[in-house]
């Protein structure tokens, strides 16, 4: 890689997958992947880092302050909402259809499961990145942190009703377990 990354800039990883750096060295980048959900230094002339938003290098670098890693986490979160993760239906629910049959006869609903599992899809994602901005709060306290992830975890448990639809078992929803 010819081009010298600055710190923000978004990169995908052969190997660890979608990063973003936080911080350069003489010979390598510190990269922080969400796969790994910590950092991994990399080679500068590592070839299999494409990037996918650069940031210019600044004139001196200088240190990382933490409102710089704020700012940076606050910009993956926001990013994150507008980012679609491909989760595939399980096979024998593709080209379904859900019926909604109202008790009193009147007339039937039919809604593509597709369409259906695309929407409760789009809920865990979003519960995902309100659980991230929760945890990264700067007013709330732990204890209240703690009480609102209880409410996160609960709504996670009613979802897993859903968990059949759902092709690779780690995109289920998890509640909390119940085994201690």
């Amino acid at each position: 890689m010819s081009t010298q990354l600055g710190i923000g800039s978004r990169v995908d990883h052969l190997h660890f997958g979608k990063g973003v750096v936080v911080d350069t060295a003489l010979e390598f980048y510190i990269i922080w992947f969400k796969s790994q959900q910590g950092t991994k230094s990399i080679s500068k002339d590592f070839d299999g880092l494409k990037v996918l938003e650069e940031v210019e290098a600044g004139e001196g670098g200088g240190p990382i302050s933490l409102s710089d890693i704020e700012r940076a986490l606050e910009n993956i979160l926001d990013q994150r909402l507008h980012d679609a993760q491909i989760v595939p239906i399980a096979q024998k629910w593709k080209r379904g259809m859900l019926t909604l049959k109202p008790g009193d006869a009147t007339s039937i609903k039919e809604v593509p499961i597709d369409t259906f599992f695309h929407k409760i899809v789009m809920i865990r994602d979003r519960m995902r990145v309100l659980e991230q901005k929760i945890n990264a709060h700067k007013v709330l306290d732990d204890a209240d942190k703690v009480e609102l992830q209880q409410y996160i975890t609960a709504v996670y448990g009613s979802l897993t009703t859903f968990n059949v639809l759902f092709k690779e078992t780690h995109h289920q929803f998890k509640g909390a377990s119940t085994k201690d």
